[in-house]
């Protein structure tokens, strides 16, 4: 017997290195997409409702370009074109539903997007679209205090500036400043602030617009960071980038490919009445 009152709606909550996402299998197309940035401001927001950093709904792809396609909001019910994590956590919740085999393309609004699913690792590694828009060496005042930043879009646009010291930054504070710089304007940016501990490492934290604060990792975030000290020579084409979540991403730069790999995982299914919450 249910607990409901009315008719309810099956969720997966998915992370991938400590980014949270709400994924929904919309197969039969029951949300349209002008209903899905609703359902992200009303279902993503932490202690009010499910709770995610943002949401996912995954739909098996008909244009013949690739297997499944999604459509991806932030928790501010803004719709972003790419998110590296999210594309790993949806990869792996459309292989386990038997929506595409191990080895298969997702279209985004980036682009299509190779994706491969390694059960026995628990990982799974997508091609990101190449970096665009690449700029190296340029000036940004934050409130009176001049850092030397640097720009890529990997699917989604990135500043990345090099510290030394990346731990004891005020992310929220700087971060901030970065994403709503008029130079970005009118879309904005990410922020991200690395520190480069030898070639093949790096640590990361990361200010996502969308989410309007810092996440525990950005998976565009950390290949256009390694895209970045690649081209500045401050590290080898392959590299480990450790979020601020401590998990281990692996980067690789190959020519204007760029992959990303780690870990993902289906954290629970769970259910829940739309009417209940106004949707």
């Amino acid at each position: 017997m249910s607990i409901f009152t009315g008719p309810t709606q099956f969720f997966y909550k998915m992370q991938g290195s400590g980014n949270d996402f709400i994924v929904i299998d919309n197969r039969a197309k029951t949300i349209s997409p002008a209903e899905m940035p609703r359902w992200a401001k009303t279902l993503c927001p932490h202690a009010f409702s499910i709770g995610a950093d943002g949401i996912i709904f995954l739909e098996i792809d008909n244009s013949g370009q690739a297997a499944t396609r999604w459509h991806f909001f932030n928790a501010d019910g803004s719709r972003a074109e790419m998110c590296g994590n999210g594309s790993r956590c949806a990869t792996l919740l459309a292989h386990k539903l038997g929506m595409a085999p191990a080895e298969h393309l997702m279209l985004t609004d980036a682009g299509t997007v190779y994706a491969q699913v390694f059960p026995e690792a628990d990982e799974v590694e997508v091609q990101l679209t190449p970096a665009r828009d690449m700029a190296l060496n340029f000036t940004l005042d934050l409130g009176g205090e001049t850092f030397t930043a640097h720009f890529a879009n990997t699917g989604v646009p990135h500043t990345v500036i090099v510290t030394d010291d990346v731990k004891n930054l005020d992310i929220k504070d700087l971060g901030a400043k970065v994403r709503y710089h008029d130079r970005f304007a009118p879309a904005g940016t990410n922020a991200n602030f690395i520190q480069v501990l030898s070639r093949q490492e790096l640590l990361l934290r990361t200010y996502e617009r969308g989410v309007e604060g810092e996440t525990y990792a950005c998976g565009t975030g950390a290949a256009a960071s390694v895209a970045v000290a690649h081209a500045l020579n401050l590290c080898d084409a392959e590299a480990r980038v450790t979020t601020s979540g401590s998990e281990v991403l692996g980067i690789k730069v190959h020519g204007s490919d760029i992959f990303l790999r780690g870990k993902a995982q289906l954290v629970y299914k769970g259910e829940f009445c739309p009417a209940a919450l106004g949707l």
